[in-house]
């Protein structure tokens, strides 16, 4: 009886210890804004580890280029430029200026925005440029300030900022090549952020792709698999407010209704991170928005049982005829 009465009692403190940092985090969180903001960049997560960003071709990415440009003063960003197929034998052994003058070949130009965590070397990241390489495209791709090598504090006004740097060093070098924007989870939200931008200064892409894409942030955290605390009384106002006050709000709904070219979005079912639903959502707000009218907006759905979840539809076999 002493020995369940000891375990009992140590249980009972595990327990109580358990309830009191559940109970003590919404307020933690609402009285320190920047770590929702530390939650919704995962910046501080490089994943995988241990690999040297200066050099792509550890990653399989023999016919890529890394370079570093500077958007403002103080801050840095690492790019990472991989060529179409079809230059791979040239690329080899070259250095930056040739990479920069291949812009200008005759080949579109993806500027691809990724997720929050990791890095412009994640593995479901490099699979991509791979795939979107050997389909004929210049695939460029950064880090933004925060990420990776690249210096600076994150925020999504300096994402943005960083990607509409990333395009116009882009557009000066492609001379007319198309040049699309592909943006995949937390980085749709910055795609719509900068082609809204560049629509209102009569600059639009060729096109926007937007893989896994959300409809704000706030409705993202509170579908998001992690909310443990969604049903926690005053959700949103210990979680969801403290990132406006942070200045996130990634809202790709409201953005999409200021976006004149075409659209495609693409999503799995079976996605665990955003859920299928919200890009659902997003493709019927602008389906039906007036900035559209002139252009195609298409919505390709991917089946649970194909296994794609939130970053392997590179996989799919249909991906090329989808692009085309």
């Amino acid at each position: 009886l002493s020995r369940r009465y000891g375990l009992w009692f140590r249980l009972r403190k595990i327990i109580l210890w358990l309830l009191g940092v559940y109970i003590a985090i919404p307020f933690l969180v609402k009285l320190c804004p920047a770590i929702q903001a530390k939650l919704v960049f995962l910046n501080f997560v490089r994943v995988p580890y241990f690999i040297d960003l200066k050099r792509p071709q550890d990653q399989g990415l023999n016919h890529t280029c890394n370079y570093y440009l500077q958007p403002e003063e103080d801050v840095t960003i690492g790019v990472w430029h991989t060529v179409p197929a079809a230059l791979w034998k040239n690329a080899r052994g070259k250095d930056q200026p040739w990479f920069e003058e291949a812009l200008g070949s005759s080949h579109p130009v993806i500027l691809y925005l990724h997720g929050n965590a990791g890095t412009r070397g994640g593995d479901h990241r490099v699979e991509l440029y791979k795939v979107l390489s050997s389909l004929g495209y210049h695939v460029v791709t950064f880090d933004y300030r925060g990420w990776g090598d690249s210096i600076g504090s994150p925020s999504e006004r300096g994402m943005t900022y960083d990607a509409l740097h990333v395009f116009d060093w882009i557009k000066a070098r492609s001379g007319d090549n198309p040049v699309y924007i592909w943006g995949h989870s937390l980085g749709t939200g910055v795609a719509t952020n900068l082609v809204r931008r560049l629509c209102e200064r009569e600059t639009p892409p060729d096109a926007l792709i937007l893989e896994s894409p959300f409809t704000n942030i706030r409705e993202e955290a509170r579908s998001h698999p992690f909310s443990i605390y969604r049903y926690f009384p005053g959700f949103d106002w210990f979680f969801l407010d403290p990132i406006t006050t942070s200045g996130i709000k990634f809202a790709n709904d409201e953005n999409v209704k200021y976006i004149s070219c075409s659209l495609l979005i693409l999503h799995a079912e079976d996605d665990p991170v955003v859920p299928f639903h919200l890009g659902k959502k997003l493709y019927n707000i602008a389906a039906t928005s007036r900035s559209f009218r002139d252009y195609k907006v298409q919505f390709v759905p991917f089946h649970t049982d194909l296994g794609y979840r939130h970053k392997y539809i590179y996989r799919s076999p249909e991906l090329p005829r989808i692009l085309r």
